[in-house]
């Protein structure tokens, strides 16, 4: 029956190619077969069709390929007119056990509203409390951005009226942060072009603040509130505008984070709401004729717009590369740009949308906060921090490279994957196999790096289970690697047991390897000579020409010795012996 239907298919779509042939050639015919075509539907008829196809659809992908290399290619032509400028604000929540004027806890249960103090929901009377152990995550964080530490700051009201935020104003530090002139480095190792060389990008400010409540929508005309984020410590990270693509921009909060994340000042990033970004996007003309750039012909920076609240590394950059098309095509077409604060939505990811009018300092009404008094930060509590600091990414980088003996990219790798578990998961390898008296880890860094990144990366993916420390104890590991570096387990023979250990088999290793019978037994002299006689019996022709020592002489050898390989038990075999041993007899 399948064959049937199959045999059908194949002859109405020849008839329907040859109705349409018909059609060209000005046939008026009603019947498939006319004089043009009064044969058979046979293979001869149906190659043709399927040919036509395949070169048809071949053609359409060469087609879209090109079209869409043409309208990069136009963009990046229009792009050299213009510069783009980037600004951003990175809003992240501190790892703190109480909240930033509140003794509540900062560890939400998923219980609505279950975690407050009268003066999280400004209930009036209630004051402000500063709770100063909130202020050592906030240190290293600054401290790590290569901030300096100002010993006197202040908090400031910003007024604006919305439901998250029930005072009416938001508690934060505008004037007087506690922190100024920092700076981050970036380079390809972060996600730059390779054009864009390293860049350094100075921060304005750091400074502390309340977060507002989370706004659930319940329907269309009601929405819900959890004050349990509402009081939250924060850091908001000011950059200046020195970012030049989106790309960039995205390698710059990318690089934020993890820097929060390597000193434990932050709770979660970016996947779990933990940290927050805002983006400032302005474009001015490239003036060819003077070189400089300029807007409306005046030297200087465009009008900015702010997009609000990113929620991931992708949507600041396709946010950044939407909002810079979208006031291009206005200059573009003789309009302006107004100040305005936009939005972002996954759901309709192809362009901004226009929020509100953008605030300024006078919409928000800044004053200093009559009721907190200034933050005063002793001098030897800052050295303290800097002195103890665990080390940032750029110096975790250098030294998995210079200790460890890894490439860029696999270092770059194990500080980005896990939340840096899976970093700290092959340090603990490497020690376990390194004596007490050597500290030399690159005898041991780059074959572990392979082992825990590519080998058991590639189990992970294949079964896409997520990793944890617990899947394979570092100890079993180690173990694992120190036999096939000693000898006693064959490649082959290692993947096979790395995927038993996978599999939550806790026995020690070297038990394992025995009862699967893993371990290596060398072969001995006399059954690598009897396994080279019978490859060079089976193959006399490549025999002779290794014999004559022609040009194809050393491919021909290395073929007789994958044969040998082939045929011989892996676990027992050493290439080295076995490509000797051909050697003494072929060329004695």
């Amino acid at each position: 029956m399948l064959r049937r239907w199959y045999c059908h298919r194949f002859v109405s779509t020849a008839r329907l190619y040859t109705s349409s042939l018909c059609a060209q050639r000005k046939c008026f015919s009603t019947s498939t077969h006319c004089r043009f075509h009064a044969t058979a539907v046979d293979e001869a008829e149906v190659a043709p069709l399927r040919k036509q196809l395949k070169d048809a659809a071949r053609a359409s992908r060469h087609q879209q390929v090109s079209d869409t290399n043409g309208k990069d290619q136009l963009r990046r032509e229009r792009l050299k007119d213009w510069e783009l400028t980037v600004g951003i604000e990175i809003h992240a929540q501190l790892n703190t056990s109480s909240k930033l004027f509140s003794r509540a806890s900062a560890d939400w249960t998923d219980v609505p509203n279950a975690a407050l103090w009268p003066f999280d929901m400004a209930v009036p009377g209630s004051q402000p409390l500063f709770q100063p152990p909130v202020l050592i995550p906030a240190l290293r964080a600054a401290i790590a951005l290569d901030c300096d530490i100002r010993p006197r700051s202040k908090f400031d009201r910003k007024h604006y009226f919305y439901h998250d935020q029930p005072a009416g104003y938001q508690i934060t530090q505008y004037y007087e942060p506690f922190a100024v002139n920092g700076r981050v480095t970036l380079t390809q190792q972060d996600g730059l072009a390779p054009e864009e060389g390293t860049l350094h990008i100075g921060i304005k400010q750091v400074q502390l603040e309340q977060d507002t409540a989370r706004t659930q929508q319940h329907d269309e005309e009601t929405s819900l509130i959890d004050f349990n984020r509402s009081g939250h410590a924060l850091v908001e990270i000011i950059s200046l505008p020195q970012l030049h693509s989106p790309q960039a921009a995205a390698a710059y909060v990318r690089k934020v984070q993890s820097i929060l994340y390597a000193v434990d000042a932050a709770t979660t990033g970016m996947e779990l709401g933990g940290l927050r970004a805002d983006v400032n996007v302005s474009v001015r003309r490239f003036d060819g004729a003077t070189g400089n750039h300029s807007y409306s012909g005046v030297t200087g920076l465009g009008q900015r717009t702010e997009i609000k609240n990113l929620s991931s590394f992708k949507s600041v950059e396709d946010a950044v590369c939407a909002e810079r098309d979208r006031q291009i095509d206005i200059l573009e077409a003789g309009g302006k740009i107004e100040g305005e604060t936009r939005g972002w939505s996954l759901s309709n990811p192809g362009a901004t949308r226009r929020l509100r009018g953008k605030e300024g300092e006078v919409d928000y009404r800044y004053m200093p906060d009559p009721d907190i008094l200034p933050l005063h930060i002793d001098n030897d509590l800052v050295a303290h921090f800097r002195s103890t600091l665990p080390p940032v990414p750029d110096q975790l980088l250098d030294m998995l490279r210079l200790s460890y003996g890894l490439t860029a990219d696999d270092a770059g790798a194990l500080l980005n994957l896990d939340n840096g578990t899976r970093l700290l998961y092959y340090q603990d390898v490497v020690s376990r196999l390194t004596p007490s008296s050597n500290n030399n880890k690159t005898a041991f860094g780059v074959h572990v790096g392979n082992w825990i990144l590519h080998e058991l990366g590639a189990l992970l993916t294949t079964t896409e289970t997520e990793w944890h420390p617990d899947l394979i104890h570092a100890q079993q590991m180690s173990d694992l690697i120190s036999l096939q570096l000693k000898g006693q387990l064959t490649g082959p023979s290692a993947k096979k047991l790395l995927r038993i250990l996978f599999a939550g088999e806790k026995e020690p290793v070297s038990v394992i390897a025995e009862r699967e019978n893993l371990l290596f037994q060398s072969m001995n002299d006399q059954e690598y000579v009897e396994l080279a006689n019978r490859v060079i019996q089976d193959h006399p022709k490549e025999v002779e020409i290794v014999q004559k020592n022609s040009k194809q002489a050393q491919g021909k050898l290395k073929f007789l010795l994958g044969q040998m390989m082939r045929h011989g038990d892996r676990n027992r075999m050493e290439a080295q012996r076995a490509e000797k041993t051909l050697r003494s007899i072929l060329m004695p």
